[in-house]
């Protein structure tokens, strides 16, 4: 059984929260990354080099640990978006999704910082919006306010009712952190898990 330090390199409540569900004692650490896409970087690519950066960057300061380092890339018409951050761009962007399907690309990744081993995958999640009126987005958002989501809605939360259909292999991954995925990298890493 592997005793080492877990690590979530991430300040998200909703990730922690989900890593919470494992009964697994970790901390949490917050892994200063500029989350800029790359030139001619595909929404996949984005999201796992920014996973995998935000793992390396608190390895730094846990030489003994396992980091879990997680990032999500919305991809909508071949265009990234983004955390709305404030009220007018989630209203642009639920505008721009709605009667749409977004993928959502979730990425994970699990650094042994003893050993240098890096282990990493992406989950997708194609989510379908209703053709939702300018009037319910308003209301939706004032409601749930989800500013800091790519794609400006809370599958975990009110945003479920905005969604007409939802495809992917972990509903987890598109609150933030794929658990299934993250289940088989620390059995690999021998974590027991129950």
């Amino acid at each position: 059984m592997n005793s080492q330090l877990l690590v979530l390199a991430s300040t998200s409540i909703y990730r922690s929260e989900l890593l919470k569900r494992l009964q697994i004692p970790f901390i949490t650490a917050a892994p200063e990354v500029n989350e800029t896409p790359l030139a001619h970087e595909s929404a996949r690519e984005t999201s796992l080099r920014l996973a995998q950066a935000k793992a390396l960057k608190v390895a730094v300061e846990h030489p003994n640990a396992l980091i879990i380092g997680s990032d999500q890339v919305a991809l909508l018409d071949g265009q990234q978006l983004g955390k709305p951050m404030y009220h007018d761009k989630a209203v642009l962007q639920l505008r721009s999704m709605r009667g749409k399907t977004t993928v959502f690309y979730t990425a994970l990744a699990l650094y042994n910082s003893l050993t240098g081993n890096m282990q990493s995958a992406v989950a997708e999640n194609a989510v379908t919006l209703r053709d939702l009126s300018d009037a319910e987005i308003e209301s939706y958002l004032l409601k749930e306010q989800p500013y800091h989501c790519a794609g400006s809605a809370k599958s975990e939360g009110l945003g479920i009712a905005l969604m007409s259909a939802m495809r992917g292999d972990d509903p987890n991954a598109l609150i933030g952190l794929p658990l299934i995925l993250l289940t088989d990298m620390l059995r690999r890493e021998n974590v027991q898990l129950y």
